[in-house]
């Protein structure tokens, strides 16, 4: 049956990919702290009620985080296997990669400025009174 064939196709993509993501999440430092922020800012969106466009950037912002650190870090494990030395080239691939994780991390950052500094700006003048 086609249906049958595709859905267990699909089921073993999804089992590799999630066996990638908690290899990921075991063996990457910077990969659970930029999850463990992302807990963090859904906590805090969730505290300060967003709506809906709110949690659209939120959610884009933090996956184009996550997103750059997975493709660094399947970088590096490629980049090591071709050329395990401290080669000039892979080492300038490798901190261009770090680079684009970087970028997109200061850009959330500044994003999540953006959104959260008004509500707690505010929040903080209520407990002033």
């Amino acid at each position: 049956m086609p249906g049958s064939e595709f859905l267990q196709s699909f089921r073993t993509s999804c089992s590799h990919a999630l066996r990638g993501l908690g290899f990921a999440l075991r063996s990457q430092r910077h990969l659970r702290l930029h999850m463990l922020a992302a807990v963090g800012v859904i906590a805090a969106g969730l505290l300060l009620h967003f709506h809906r466009v709110e949690w659209i950037l939120l959610l884009l912002t933090g996956t184009l985080v996550i997103l750059a650190e997975l493709l660094n870090t399947a970088m590096e494990f490629a980049l090591n296997l071709v050329e395990a030395r401290d080669h000039p080239v892979v080492r300038a691939a490798k901190d261009i990669a770090a680079g684009a994780v970087l970028l997109v991390a200061f850009v959330s950052a500044v994003i999540g400025l953006f959104l959260f500094g008004p509500r707690l700006l505010a929040w903080v003048s209520s407990w002033r009174g």
